[in-house]
């Protein structure tokens, strides 16, 4: 059986608050029923404040009603559902100590690929301070010639669809979006597009890529495209 947290402080609300045997308060808190008696008459437990197991939702009203009418019924502890699982609070992510290490390395790594993203932003992706991101930007952290930039997600420090909804929002911001599909952007380790310059097709003529000298743009006619000359007609002077 379940028993209370804090059974003696329970068993002193039950003593005073209610009119159950010693018997059924012993075995709701799991003390034995000497004990109980012991802490009716002012013997032990003197200084123990009682807690009310009506607030933190151990027992209810009618449960206590129905065993006070009934000397042979148990008290049931009620049963608590499953705290669901709480929002994390705005902030920074917490990390490991044994990950702490690597984010000197996944700050490198998202300043190289993804320049859009804040400091803010990859402050609370993997959970480090902002003075630690502008060091690492400006390449004066004091271990700078041992960072080796590393994806975030592979080093376990943030989830794949948080980095690709900040990267998102980032963008949304700077105005950088790319187009699904596009195939001239590269595209990083993670398959996210960072944000890179379209690469250029050497074979494609233009401002770096003239047309060769000899080589000039065909015009085609009606001559060359139907095979026929185009007729002239003087207008009719008599018109």
């Amino acid at each position: 059986m379940v028993h209370p947290l804090m059974p003696k402080a329970t068993a002193v609300w039950l003593i005073d608050n209610t009119a159950l045997t010693f018997t059924q308060i012993a075995e709701f808190c799991g003390l034995h029923e000497l004990e109980v008696q012991a802490i009716a008459d002012g013997e032990v437990s003197t200084t123990v404040h009682g807690l009310n197991p009506l607030d933190n939702g151990d027992l209810t009203k009618e449960e206590i009603e129905r065993c006070q009418n009934d000397a042979s019924a148990r008290l049931q502890m009620c049963k608590k559902p499953q705290s669901l699982s709480k929002k994390r609070a705005k902030g920074a992510r917490y990390t490991p100590v044994s990950k702490r290490q690597d984010r000197p390395d996944a700050i490198a790594w998202l300043v190289k690929n993804y320049p859009e993203l804040s400091d803010a932003q990859i402050s609370k992706l993997i959970g480090t301070t902002k003075p630690t991101i502008v060091s690492i930007r400006d390449r004066k952290h004091w271990n700078t010639a041992n960072i080796k930039p590393q994806n975030p997600v592979g080093l376990g420090l943030c989830k794949g669809p948080d980095l690709e909804k900040a990267v998102a929002i980032a963008r949304a911001k700077a105005g950088t979006v790319h187009a699904p599909g596009d195939e001239n952007v590269a595209t990083a380790p993670d398959g996210i597009h960072p944000r890179h310059p379209v690469a250029k097709d050497d074979n494609k003529p233009g401002v770096d890529n003239p047309t060769p000298e000899g080589e000039k743009e065909k015009v085609h006619s009606a001559e060359s495209v139907f095979g026929t000359s185009t007729v002239t007609t003087e207008p009719d002077s008599n018109g």
